[in-house]
């Protein structure tokens, strides 16, 4: 039995969710985001003393279903909180000549490299850049706004000797020390 499955989410008020099938419509004062549940799980909208709630079943052996069960749960949950609050990283860059700019749907960033480097920004994320050096990532889906983080991230991780490159705002990166003589 799945601890985190059984208990329902309360639908704060101005949130609307939507449950088709495996398909789960959550809309916010954000926006909306939309994603699929997990085989063999189901959802429900209900409302539970003046309060909406979504509650989740296993169709089948709850044991062997436990997992995707709090996997369903924590989705829509994060979905609820996206909606409602948004999700933000922020990140540093930090090298000597190490910036970056949004140049309309793009980010263009100088890290080191004989080339600068062109992302486009995904659907529904909106940048930040202030000074050059700290980008700020915002969205409603947790999962995009983590993904495109990592990316950025994986264009010139920080290296261990110097701590050049880019990194979350709280990451704390182990430096080593550097050959003796």
């Amino acid at each position: 039995m799945s601890r985190v499955g059984k208990k329902p989410i309360t639908v704060p008020k101005g949130v609307e969710v939507a449950v088709n099938g495996r398909s789960v419509t959550v809309k916010g004062t954000k926006g909306q985001v939309q994603g699929e549940l997990p085989p063999s799980i189901g959802a429900a909208v209900a409302m539970n003393e003046g309060v909406s709630e979504v509650t989740f079943t296993p169709q089948g052996n709850p044991k062997q279903l436990s997992a995707s069960w709090g996997t369903a749960r924590s989705l829509v949950a994060n979905m609820i909180e996206g909606v409602t609050k948004g999700f933000t990283i922020q990140m540093k860059l930090i090298g000597v000549g190490y910036r970056a700019t949004v140049q309309g749907k793009k980010l263009n960033m100088t890290l080191g490299y004989s080339h600068p480097i062109d992302m486009e920004i995904p659907a529904g994320l909106t940048l930040d850049v202030k000074d050059q050096t700290e980008i700020t990532i915002s969205g409603t889906d947790k999962y995009t706004v983590g993904q495109f983080a990592a990316n950025v991230r994986a264009k010139r991780a920080p290296e261990p000797f110097k701590g050049k490159g880019v990194r979350y705002t709280n990451e704390h990166i182990a430096m080593k020390e550097g050959k003796k003589k």
